[in-house]
Order: structure tokens, then sequence, then C-alpha cells
């Protein structure tokens, strides 16, 4: 399967790329913002296509052509204000969601943030994120992609162990970002995880036990 990865140049981003160009399963087109970023993954033998979140769909489209699947881990980072995080953790998403449709691709995997989908569980020093990542994680909820939308706690730079525990409605915890990455190319393959959407964070079982008791 040859897939899209959105936001490619991101710290889990990166690990997700590397993950399925070294898979024999997968193929990888990686999503950047620029050259010297296009260099950097070449010399990892990954192929690279340059896009900026705020093209239109029609121009977003393009950079999908012939891909299969689209993993969607971009974010205007921390050092961005709201109008940012509006121009590219919602619309940026919910373009791409139409660009793929547009283009026949059905399968999309989104890494969305710990109860975002519960309001009531915001964390209120960066409330516009939140807000961006619901209402893009509902409207690819009413698409007409074959979505699975992943939301993980607090991310840490450490080795990953492979043990994740996932859930509708999990406590605050973390999880290295390398586990997030390999859940998120578990999810491309697995018929369970389609349609469905869930909390993830550190924990006992193994990356395909724990997706199978979804």
């Amino acid at each position: 399967m040859k897939v899209l990865v959105v936001g490619a140049n991101g710290q889990v981003g990166r690990k997700v790329a590397e993950l399925l160009n070294s898979s024999q399963e997968h193929t990888v087109l990686a999503m950047i913002r620029n050259q010297e970023q296009a260099e950097a993954f070449a010399k990892k033998g990954i192929d690279t296509v340059i896009a900026n979140l705020e093209d239109s769909v029609d121009d977003l489209q393009i950079t999908m052509k012939d891909c299969e699947a689209i993993v969607f881990t971009a974010g205007s980072g921390g050092s961005t204000g709201a109008d940012k995080t509006l121009l590219i953790d919602l619309d940026g998403a919910v373009k791409t969601m139409e660009a793929a449709e547009l283009a026949g691709i059905s399968r999309f995997i989104m890494v969305s943030a710990l109860q975002a989908n519960n309001r009531e569980n915001w964390n209120d020093a960066i409330k516009p994120y939140y807000v961006a990542k619901h209402y893009a994680d509902r409207m690819l909820e009413q698409s007409n992609l074959a979505y699975t939308i992943i939301r993980p706690g607090g991310l840490l730079n450490e080795q990953g162990s492979g043990k994740i525990t996932v859930g509708e409605q999990l406590e605050r915890g973390t999880i290295p970002r390398e586990d997030v990455a390999k859940t998120v190319v578990e999810t491309l393959n697995n018929e369970h995880t389609k349609n469905r959407s869930f909390d993830l964070i550190s924990g006992e079982d193994s990356i395909v036990e724990a997706l199978n008791k979804l």
C-alpha cells in the first residue's frame, strides 16, 4: 500500500515515514514543506512531495496521485498562534480529507489528541488546539472515508516499549512517539480499526493485542 504521510517532518510523522519505508508491505510518500526537508528524507531513501496545507484542495489532490492511504500527523506547532492552528490543524486536515475523497483514496488515519472528543477534559492552556482537533475529527467521522482516529496522550521522546492501552475515555497518560508511530502503521492493515476512534497511552498489551480489543 502506498501511503502519503502528511506532516512527515514532524516528530511522529518522521517515525511513521521511516517505519513505512522499512516495511515489506508498504511504500511511503512524505509530504513536506521545502527542499531542505526533502534532502534530509532523500538521504534515508524516502520519496517526498513538497506541498502546503494552506494550498487548495485541488493542489493537495495532485500530491496524492497513486496513493492508497493517508496518514495525517501535521500540526501548526506550539510556537504559532490560534490562527495557524485553525488553518493547519482544522482547515488543512479537512482539505486533506476532501482531496482524498476526490482522489479516490478511502483509508485515512488521523493522529489527534487524548480526549479531543470530550470538551470537559480539554487542557485550557491549549484550548484552540483541542477545538481544531475536535472538529477535524468530527468532519472525518462524517466523511465517506474509512477512518481511524488515534488520540495519543502526552508524547515522549524515550524509546518505545511496544506496549499500549487503548480506549474510548482513558485517564491522562503518556506514550513514546515511537509507539504512536508503530500504532499508526499497524492500523493500516487492521480491519478492526476501520471507522474507529480511540485514546492511546502506554500500557501492558502489545499493539496488535490492544487494537484487537477495540
